[in-house]
C-alpha cells in the first residue's frame, strides 16, 4: 500500500475494540529499487520496542508488558508505526485466556501484514535493560565536508591502507519521517571489516542524513548500501538504534554476514 494512505500524521480516534485490519503494511521494494542489486539488504533484523502493551486477563484485570518485535529484513513488507500503535492500543480492553494466547495472536497479525513471520518477546515493565554501545565513537572528530542530504562521495578509505576490523559508532544520526517531516534520533553503529576506512567521512556522512525523509528502516538500508558500494568492505554491519516516538522505537539492522548479527540492545536515550 502506497504511506500516502495511511493515518500517519493524520487526525485519528484510537480503537478500544480489537482491530487487526488497522495494520497498514508498506512494500519495501520502491524504496530497494537503487540497490536492489545488493543482496545484503535483504540480511538482517528490524527490532522494535513497544511500550504501550496491555490487554485484559481471563478474569478482566489489566496486564501490561514492554514488547520487542523482530521483522525480517526480507519481509516484502514493513508496517506502518501509527498504525502498530493504534493496533496494540485496540487490545486494552480484549480479554486473553492467557498471556500465550495474546502473543499468539500477536503474531498471527503482524506476520499477515508483514508477509514474513514476525515474533514478539514480553518483557515485565522492570525487565528491559540499559546497554551501553560498544565500539569507537566518532563523534569528536571533525569532518572535511558537510552536506545536508545523504552524499555518499563523503565515503573515503583511509590513507594508511591498513585492514581493520572494528565497530564504530555515532549519536549523531537524524532523519526526518517521509509523511509528517518529524525528526528521527538515533544511534548507528558501523562494523566493518577490510580496508580502514577514514573515520572523519564516515562521521560527515552519517550527519549528511539531518534533512534526509526517509523511514528508519530505509535510511539503514541506504546506509549498508553506499558504504558497501563505496568503501568495498570484506563484512559490513550498519545497526541504527532510533530514540521513541508515539510508544514505539525502530532499531533495524543489516549485515552482510549473518554471523555479525548482534544482540538487540536498548541505549539510555531510547
Amino acid at each position: 500500500m502506497s504511506v500516502e494512505k495511511s493515518l500517519l500524521g493524520k487526525d485519528t480516534n484510537y480503537p478500544t475494540e480489537y482491530q487487526p485490519d488497522i495494520l497498514f503494511p508498506i512494500s519495501r521494494e520502491q524504496a530497494r529499487e537503487s540497490y536492489n542489486r545488493i543482496n545484503h539488504i535483504r540480511q538482517g533484523k528490524d527490532w522494535w520496542h513497544v511500550f504501550e502493551i496491555s490487554w485484559l486477563n481471563a478474569h478482566g484485570i489489566p496486564q501490561v508488558a514492554i514488547g520487542r518485535l523482530t521483522l525480517p529484513a526480507s519481509s516484502p513488507n514493513l508496517i506502518e508505526s501509527k498504525s502498530l500503535k493504534l493496533y496494540f492500543n485496540s487490545m486494552n480492553f480484549t480479554k486473553f485466556s492467557s498471556k500465550e494466547a495474546f502473543i499468539a495472536t500477536v503474531e498471527k497479525d503482524l506476520s499477515a501484514a508483514a508477509e514474513a513471520e514476525v515474533t514478539i518477546d514480553l518483557f515485565d515493565a522492570n525487565d528491559l535493560d540499559i546497554a551501553q554501545p560498544e565500539g569507537i565513537c566518532i563523534d569528536a572528530l571533525m569532518p572535511e565536508r558537510l552536506e545536508n542530504h545523504p552524499d555518499s562521495s563523503l565515503l573515503k578509505l583511509d590513507d594508511s591502507n591498513e585492514d581493520v576490523e572494528v565497530q564504530l559508532y555515532s549519536h549523531l544520526l537524524r532523519s526526518n519521517c517521509p509523511v509528517t517531516g518529524q525528526p528521527d534520533w538515533g544511534t548507528v553503529f558501523i562494523r566493518f571489516k577490510g580496508k580502514k576506512p577514514c573515520y572523519r567521512s564516515l562521521l560527515a556522512y552519517i550527519i549528511s542524513y539531518r534533512q534526509h525523509n526517509g523511514f528508519h528502516e530505509q535510511c539503514v538500508e541506504q546506509m549498508f548500501a553506499d558504504i558497501w558500494q563505496n568503501l568495498s568492505p570484506k563484512k559490513l554491519m550498519v545497526y541504527a538504534t532510533y530514540t521513541r516516538r508515539g510508544g514505539l522505537d525502530i532499531n533495524p539492522c543489516r549485515v552482510s554476514d549473518i554471523t555479525w548479527m548482534p544482540r538487540p540492545i536498548r541505549l539510555a536515550r531510547q
